[in-house]
């Protein structure tokens, strides 16, 4: 028995119980089984196990000649098909080499064997991610929502990541002690917002995360949607200035349509600090009028009510008013990493590497001032230099190298070198790799 077979074997057991019981639904097949049966928005049956569908759900080549050698599988050369001319013989065969955790991250299969192994149905579907956070649910509820124009418009104004679009999670993260302790207050808000709702405590779930750039408050948003299998609707504020968008107080709002449609989800909006700027500022009636439409929305969406989690994210804590301030019940800071911090995240960036004599606290004493996403760019420069060598193993002195370089660039970008033409500055390639607009 291979991991491939087993792999296969689960995906066609799964794909025929679900056929089987109409009471199940898209939320209770795992979501790398269900992504391949998507139509139209929609998941009908039969969810057909074939050579396709079967591939790019568990990412084996050839799912039948990994399971051709069982005594319960057959193939179906015209269809393309795989079935089980035993399914009790293959359900045996699968039970005798899984354990209750593995049936349990998948709610068909835990619902199946209930009465024969030690697992919970309502247990694995509260824990396996919502059909709603699914990125062909979304882009068919946009394309429901808005017509094409509109559609392509608000696209400018924000970007919808789902969890399949993030590869990271918060356990790729490096925290600070307070930023654990709020997102843990939020998360068990969100577990039981129900009973928040019942107590009458609505005030909670919008956050504001304070930070340089490079220091990861976009990137714990996306983890945290990944986390808890929501998608993140994401906004610029700056982007509502863009002529392009047209009548933006009308924008706004339906941005927040937008979010409330997708809920559960998190609304992320960056730039903050852009609706001090505006509001004490000259700018045009109409960029006004849409920053009040703004403050007006985000007192009316509701973690509770709404299933909207609101996050705001500035770099620029001391441009923001009073009014901005009022409209947030936690304020997460996001400082710099000290020595301690810079030694977790190069361990945790480095995880998939092979570097000889690492000695991550070194460089972390060497690297004073950085962002998260400035070690990440510093890592990705001593790789490129490697692979010009044509090695894939790095040394310690790569790494070293690569902070003196990215230093010396740094230096340079901030210097007023020359009164005029900065752009030949950066041609020369002296400038290209460190953009602290990025939370990464």
């Amino acid at each position: 028995m291979t991991d491939l077979e087993l792999d296969v074997v689960e995906f066609v057991l799964t794909a025929a119980i679900y056929d089987d019981n109409d009471r199940f639904e898209p939320d209770d097949l795992p979501a790398t089984h269900r992504s391949v049966f998507w139509s139209d928005g929609r998941i009908e049956r039969p969810v057909t196990a074939t050579q396709t569908t079967a591939s790019e759900a568990t990412g084996v080549d050839r799912p039948w000649e990994a399971i051709s050698g069982l005594m319960f599988t057959d193939y179906d050369d015209f269809s393309g098909t795989l079935s089980l001319t035993d399914r009790s013989m293959a359900e045996k065969w699968y039970l005798d080499r899984v354990d209750d955790q593995r049936i349990e991250e998948n709610p068909v299969l835990a619902a199946h064997f209930a009465d024969e192994r030690d697992v919970d149905y309502e247990h694995a579907r509260e824990h396996n991610r919502p059909a709603r956070a699914d990125r062909a649910f979304v882009d068919s509820l946009l394309e429901e929502y808005f017509d094409e124009d509109e559609e392509d418009e608000m696209l400018d104004l924000v970007d919808v990541q789902t969890p399949e679009d993030v590869d990271l999670t918060l356990n790729d993260i490096v925290l600070t002690a307070e930023q654990e302790g709020e997102i843990q207050k939020i998360v068990k808000a969100i577990e039981h917002r129900q009973y928040l709702a019942r107590i009458g405590l609505r005030e909670v779930g919008k956050l504001l995360f304070v930070g340089p750039p490079g220091t990861g408050k976009t990137s714990v948003a996306r983890a945290l949607g990944q986390d808890l299998g929501l998608p993140v609707v994401e906004v610029k504020l700056s982007m509502i200035t863009s002529q392009y968008l047209g009548e933006t107080a009308k924008n706004v709002e339906k941005t927040f349509e937008v979010a409330k449609r997708l809920a559960p989800c998190i609304l992320f909006i960056d730039e903050f600090d852009f609706v001090a700027k505006t509001r004490s500022s000259d700018e045009h009636a109409a960029i006004k009028r849409a920053v009040n439409t703004l403050l007006k929305s985000i007192d009316e969406v509701s973690l509770v009510q709404d299933e909207v989690l609101l996050i705001g994210a500035t770099n620029h804590p001391d441009q923001l008013d009073a009014a901005a301030w009022r409209r947030f019940d936690e304020i997460v800071n996001f400082p710099k990493p000290d020595a301690p911090m810079r030694t977790d995240i190069l361990k945790v960036v480095t995880r998939e590497m092979d570097i000889v004599d690492f000695s991550p606290k070194e460089l972390a004493e060497l690297t004073e001032g950085l962002t998260g996403s400035d070690l990440r760019l510093v890592l990705r420069e001593a790789v490129l230099e490697a692979l010009t060598e044509e090695r894939t193993t790095l040394t310690q002195q790569d790494l070293v190298d690569a902070i003196k370089d990215f230093e010396e660039r740094d230096t340079l970008k901030n210097l007023d070198m020359i009164d005029g033409d900065h752009d030949a500055l950066v041609a020369g390639g002296l400038g290209d790799s460190h953009d602290h607009g990025n939370d990464l």
